[in-house]
């Protein structure tokens, strides 16, 4: 797919803007990644990311332009997240709250519409950039992961939520049986170790970069997942 899109992207003239994320990166890669941090991803995932980048530089050099934005796990719609997939059920008030991580360890989360409005700013001066471009998008980074709760506890006017830790010993026992429990477990390693997205190019480059307070954040994506009801529009 990626190399069809390349192909398209250069017969057009267009820049073919890729999403990517830290898969990339594995626990070498210390706390603070930047653009440039060592890539020896530990899982199959990371190593197709890393191939993947590598074929839209290469392309570069056959006159392609591209365009790659690494930010952490997605806060907002997005039904691929860990927030939908593993702590949060859909569709009901929040009852409790699943953590995956150990909970004193930093974890990256992107609420989607702010890399959205990044990707926007970016393309909008793409005639600025190099043919082969990549950013990193910080987000929110929580020192403690924990506190992700604690929000969570904050916007539903809960405080004695309660915040359980992930069964990881049955999804061991489960992933022979259920590949959607293969995929978690590839990727625990994330929430195991910290790793910060270090966004000083982006923020060189644009000057500043969106970002939706955490609180504000999390509501907005309890509301999209029908866990809280939306909030009425006000008249202007």
């Amino acid at each position: 797919m990626l190399q069809n899109a390349i192909a398209a992207a250069q017969a057009s003239g267009a820049r073919l803007i890729f999403p990517g994320n830290v898969y990339n990166f594995g626990p070498d890669a210390w706390a603070l990644i930047d653009e440039r941090s060592p890539q020896n991803p530990i899982t199959r995932k990371g190593a197709v990311r890393v191939e993947m980048e590598r074929m839209l530089a290469g392309a570069a050099a056959q006159g392609g332009r591209s365009l790659v934005i690494r930010a952490g796990d997605f806060l907002g719609d997005a039904r691929g997240s860990w927030f939908r997939a593993a702590m949060v059920r859909p569709g009901k008030p929040v009852r409790s709250l699943t953590y995956p991580g150990k909970r004193n360890v930093g974890h990256a989360w992107a609420y989607l519409p702010d890399l959205a409005a990044t990707i926007a700013r970016l393309a909008d001066i793409e005639h600025e950039l190099a043919a082969f471009e990549v950013f990193h998008f910080g987000g929110h980074w929580i020192e403690l992961g924990i506190e992700i709760g604690n929000a969570v506890r904050r916007v539903t006017g809960n405080q004695d939520l309660p915040i359980r830790r992930f069964p990881w010993p049955l999804a061991y026992l489960a992933a022979p049986f259920v590949p959607f429990m293969r995929e978690l477990i590839e990727m625990r390693y994330l929430w195991e170790v910290p790793l910060r997205i270090d966004n000083r190019k982006l923020v060189a480059r644009l000057g500043e970069e969106p970002n939706t307070p955490l609180d504000e954040a999390v509501r907005r994506t309890l509301a999209a997942m029908g866990c809280l009801p939306p909030q009425p529009t006000r008249a202007r």
